[in-house]
C-alpha cells in the first residue's frame, strides 16, 4: 500500500453541523452502489483500507467502501469517488492515488504527475494551490478542500 494518509488528515467523528473534523479531507463526488452520483460539499474520507480503497462519510450519514479514481464526477461510475485538486499554475485536476505527503494526479487533458499537497481552508477558495515545497513538470503543490 506504500506510505498511507496521515489520520490527522481524516475523520472518525461527525458532528451535527454536517462538518467533519477540522481539516478533513474532502470528497468531490461519489456514486453509490444503485444509485447515481452524488456531489456533497459534506462528504469526507474516515479511513484508509487500501492504496485505492476509502472509507468515506456520505451525505446522508452513513458510510460505505469506495474506490478513488481520477475522473470527474460526470464520469464515475458504481462505487467510485473523486477528489478534485487545484495545481499551483490553477489546473484543475483530480487525485489518483494519495500518498503520505504527496499525490498522483491526473488532469482533465489526461496529464498526469507527482507533487506534494496542503489541504486548503474550510470554506475558502482552494484556487491558490498549496505550500508544499518541490517539483515534478514544474508543478510544486496542490491544494485539496477541506470541510
Amino acid at each position: 500500500m506504500g506510505r498511507p494518509i496521515k489520520n490527522t488528515k481524516m475523520s472518525l467523528s461527525y458532528d451535527a453541523g454536517g462538518m467533519g473534523g477540522k481539516n478533513t479531507i474532502q470528497v468531490t463526488s461519489y456514486f453509490p452502489e444503485g444509485g447515481s452520483a452524488t456531489t456533497d460539499a459534506t462528504t469526507y474520507i474516515v479511513s484508509q483500507r487500501g492504496s485505492r480503497r476509502f472509507k468515506i462519510h456520505q451525505a446522508n450519514s452513513t458510510e460505505a467502501l469506495y474506490t478513488i479514481v481520477a475522473k470527474a464526477s460526470g464520469s464515475l461510475a458504481a462505487g467510485e469517488f473523486c477528489v478534485q485538486v487545484i495545481l499551483d499554475d490553477s489546473t484543475v485536476a483530480y487525485v489518483e492515488k494519495f500518498y503520505n505527503r504527496t499525490i498522483h494526479y491526473v488532469t482533465a487533458a489526461g496529464a498526469a504527475g507527482s507533487c506534494t499537497y496542503s489541504l486548503g481552508v474550510a470554506g475558502e477558495s482552494d484556487t491558490g494551490g498549496g505550500s508544499g515545497e518541490g517539483s515534478v513538470d514544474g508543478i510544486n503543490t496542490g491544494s485539496i478542500n477541506v470541510i
